[in-house]
């Protein structure tokens, strides 16, 4: 089978044999699977993992299954990483920080014609199946709004909030998608890319930004009657945006981080000011089963509405096409299907 795989720092596509199963494992024919800045992260080398694995938003059917939870041909969403749920993080609801979370992976990955899913994730609940509304495209969203699901929880936002997320990429859009489900009409957006802004127009956001153009700090208070936003999602990892969220929330607020910085990132910033103004840092980071099972939730009700941000779409052999357009930003979501 066909399989993009890292060897020697980079992605190639290669020939491998179809993963073997043990017992309680699942073989998927993958179908789709989102390409994520994670993944490019990996490919460019900055990304801690000494063998990362590529594809992590897989949706396909089910080839061959050795558990009794899923059977030959059902349609279903696979989650690469699923933590204990027995361990001191896990109890003390830091799911994402248990022992066992990074430690479970896809086989060889997502972007295979092929993948196993390991008994571990299919016993934790780690295989969805789809319901029958619901695409293999769409299937492929589950984690990435897995991710906001969690993150949205974590930093606590109200339909009368006002909302700056800094980064209008795939995650920023649907960031903004989840809090426009609930009923939040003050969403102001930052973006370098007016392609991505414009795109976040259509999306509903109320107030477009460019930092180029634009003193996001000034115009996110001229937008709040002075105070700055009460929620501040920083869909970026670029030290840039982290500042220009702190910077923008008002005094009691929240700042969401949200994007992945690069290891070694440093700010210069005067962290009195997070006291003075009691401004709350909330990372998030992953998720896990009851974020997956209320992302296809909001999927399949079309709550939020995953089909709107595809705007390319390759198979396995344009891999490398799909990487470039996606690095060049003139693209929300990538999607490799087969």
């Amino acid at each position: 089978m066909k399989a993009i795989i890292m060897e020697g720092g980079k992605a190639v596509l290669k020939e491998v044999p179809i993963p073997k199963l043990d017992p309680g494992d699942v073989l998927v024919e993958m179908k789709a699977c989102g390409l994520c800045g994670t993944d490019i992260e990996k490919m460019c080398g900055q990304y801690t993992a000494s063998q990362p694995i590529l594809g992590h938003e897989p949706a396909g059917i089910v080839a061959e299954s050795m558990s009794d939870s899923v059977r030959p041909g059902d349609r279903v969403f696979a989650h690469h990483h699923v933590p204990c749920y027995e361990c001191y993080y896990c109890k003390k609801g830091s799911p994402t920080m248990c022992p066992y979370y990074r430690k479970t992976n896809l086989d060889p990955g997502g972007f295979a014609e092929f993948f196993r899913v390991p008994a571990w994730n299919v016993e934790r609940g780690g295989i969805l199946v789809l319901p029958s509304n619901v695409s293999f495209e769409e299937g492929s969203f589950v984690e990435p709004l897995a991710t906001v699901v969690r993150a949205q929880r974590r930093v606590g936002i109200s339909r009368d909030d006002s909302v700056l997320i800094v980064g209008a990429g795939p995650m920023g859009l649907l960031h903004l998608l989840k809090i426009k489900d609930m009923g939040v009409s003050n969403v102001i957006i930052s973006d370098v890319s007016e392609y991505r802004l414009n795109f976040a127009e259509s999306l509903g956001a109320s107030l477009l930004l460019n930092p180029s153009k634009h003193q996001v700090e000034q115009e996110a208070k001229k937008a709040t009657d002075g105070r700055g936003v009460d929620v501040a999602i920083i869909a970026s990892g670029a030290p840039q945006a982290i500042l220009s969220g702190l910077n923008s929330v008002r005094k009691g607020g929240r700042v969401l981080l949200f994007g992945v910085p690069y290891k070694g990132t440093i700010l210069n910033y005067d962290i009195s000011e997070l006291l003075n103004n009691e401004i709350s840092v909330i990372p998030s980071n992953a998720a896990v089963e009851e974020d997956t099972r209320e992302a296809l939730k909001l999927i399949s009700e079309r709550r939020v509405d995953v089909r709107k941000l595809v705007t390319h779409r390759y198979d396995l052999e344009q891999f490398h096409e799909a990487v470039r357009v996606a690095k060049q930003g003139n693209a929300i979501k990538v999607v490799i299907t087969s």
